[in-house]
């Protein structure tokens, strides 16, 4: 026996309709990448979506056919979005952030037809473009009195191509489970591999992730989505908050402290996501010029893992609920949120702040399990690291074009790579990357621990923790620090600010000094380049 219900596909672009016809005159305010703030909303962005849809099928894109943008938040990027999926086809983001090597792979990899480009990456598209075959044409989001003089194939501006089609378009009745986008994973070693999202996937992940214990946002919310929309789905915001009305407030290329400062402030922002190093520079530019947070409730953090110190300085001195997160591409991103369930509601000060390091606990959609390397299940005892392992409807079953070959387990679980535990209340904490865990004398040492202590210290503006080579212990952390500007501590100030904080045995044997730590394309810290740089290293005494 079947229920009896009506058949209502979950398609992307009913999200857009919901939102204009439900919270049309909603603001969407962007800092435009010419420069000024630009305004306007929900039910504007629809009839431009529809524009882009008519013009992309009018350039011979169906059902299917990936297109590419290489664009910051703005709102003619939200335009561009609704469209691609509006028309059939499928967006992808491409992250400007990959070296132009690994641009042209995956746009060639992708078989993008059409490119949108914001003015940004003209010129780095121009010095490829000979290297992008089945690039068609390219669209630059633009006007005309901005639109550059370029050798890109059939380049035009963005506001005259649209202001030459009526948008008399009905939208793609796509099957929901249809390909809708694409985002390559920022993978350090090999190729990136494509990881394809469904209209039933993204509607579906972005409903779990506007649940209360999750982002829990409303329409009443003014949201700044300063992770960019290339990095794995804008962690859901450009569906969430059309989805539920949200004022939704777009950074453009500028992420600096100031900037996002300015955003916050001048437009009322009550919740943001980012990934650490976007909250170190604003944490920075607060404490230099003794700024406030007044609207701001609400911080999610994730991408790596937050520094107890910058939860801490949030919440106590700016009045700022940070929520850790946790995700991956290939889970459309969210994973986890550690927002506090009635056993531990009722923590403060440090017992809180010891929960609150944790990645926290799945919402409906994403089941976990951790195990050891022969794929038994390991007990949920906040002691035992493992595995970690994940299935759900927006978790990817494969990757594109079948790269990597089978990777999910007999019982259909993806393993995402990463060490952890989980406790009894279903709270997972993420201890290392399994490539990343330093193994000495047989025992784990997690270095993302020893990172986040480190960052406590006053003078300490970032930090990353290697295993070097042992001749008896196998491998021994060192810890490699960016002093904060104008800051001339020593090593063993941090190391005696550390100590009596972990075991004895997982204190870093030395502290190396460096101008910059190297980052992937998503904000990482990039371990195989500093396991690289630091090849050589020999601990003092050696």
């Amino acid at each position: 026996m079947l229920g009896l219900m009506q058949d209502w596909p979950l398609r992307c672009h009913r999200i857009i309709d919901h939102a204009a016809m439900f919270h049309g005159r909603r603001e969407i305010v962007s800092r435009s990448v010419e420069g000024p703030i630009h305004r306007t909303n929900y039910a504007a962005v629809r009839a431009n979506a529809l524009k882009v849809a008519q013009g992309l099928e009018a350039a011979g894109i169906h059902v299917g056919d990936r297109v590419a943008t290489l664009g910051w938040n703005t709102w003619r990027h939200l335009e561009v979005w609704y469209g691609i999926l509006g028309c059939g086809g499928v967006y992808h983001t491409v992250n400007p952030r990959l070296f132009p090597d690994q641009i042209a792979y995956i746009i060639n990899h992708a078989e993008d037809r059409v490119l949108f480009t914001d003015l940004t990456f003209v010129p780095l598209l121009e010095k490829i473009a000979d290297r992008l075959p089945t690039i068609e044409r390219y669209i630059v989001l633009s006007d005309a009195a901005h639109m550059p003089d370029t050798s890109l194939k059939g380049a035009l501006a963005y506001e005259d191509w649209i202001a030459g089609l009526d948008g008399d378009y009905a939208w793609k009745e796509v099957d929901e489970r249809a390909a809708a986008g694409m985002c390559y994973t920022s993978g350090t070693t090999g190729n990136p591999k494509g990881v394809v999202y469904s209209h039933r996937s993204n509607v579906l992940h972005s409903m779990a992730a506007l649940q209360a214990d999750m982002l829990g946002l409303s329409s009443n919310d003014v949201v700044l989505p300063v992770v960019p929309m290339f990095h794995a789905n804008g962690w859901s915001l450009a569906f969430g908050a059309p989805m539920i009305g949200a004022k939704c407030v777009m950074p453009g290329a500028r992420m600096d402290g100031a900037s996002i400062h300015e955003l916050l402030e001048s437009e009322g922002v009550t919740c943001t996501a980012a990934v650490p190093t976007v909250w170190l520079m604003l944490l920075q530019h607060l404490e230099e010029t003794g700024g406030s947070l007044s609207t701001l409730k609400k911080v999610v953090i994730g991408g790596s893992a937050c520094p107890r110190a910058m939860t801490q300085t949030f919440q106590d001195k700016y009045g700022v609920e940070v929520i850790h997160a946790w995700g991956m591409t290939e889970m459309s991103p969210l994973g986890t949120m550690c927002s506090l369930k009635p056993a531990y509601a009722g923590l403060a000060g440090e017992a809180r702040l010891d929960i609150q390091e944790k990645q926290g606990h799945p919402p409906f959609t994403v089941e976990m399990k951790i195990t050891d390397d022969d794929g038994n299940e390991l007990p949920w005892d906040d002691k035992t690291f493992g595995r970690l392992k994940v299935r759900g409807p927006a978790i990817a079953a494969s990757y594109f074009k079948g790269e990597g070959g089978e990777i999910l387990d007999e019982d259909g679980y993806f393993d995402t790579n990463d060490v952890a535990t989980i406790d009894a209340e279903g709270y997972m904490r993420i201890t290392d990357r399994s490539k990343d865990v330093i193994k000495s004398g047989g025992e784990w040492i997690s270095s993302i621990d020893l990172e986040n202590l480190a960052v406590g210290h006053p003078d300490v503006a970032e930090a990353a923790v290697i295993g070097i080579a042992h001749p008896k212990w196998d491998e021994r952390p060192l810890l490699v620090v960016v002093r904060k500007p104008g800051r001339e501590v020593e090593g063993q100030a941090i190391l005696d600010f550390m100590r009596g904080k972990v075991a004895n045995w997982w204190m870093p044997d030395a502290v190396a000094f460096v101008d910059e730590i190297p980052h992937t394309a998503t904000g990482k810290i990039q371990k195989t380049t500093l396991r690289e740089q630091f090849s050589d290293y020999k601990f003092p005494g050696q």
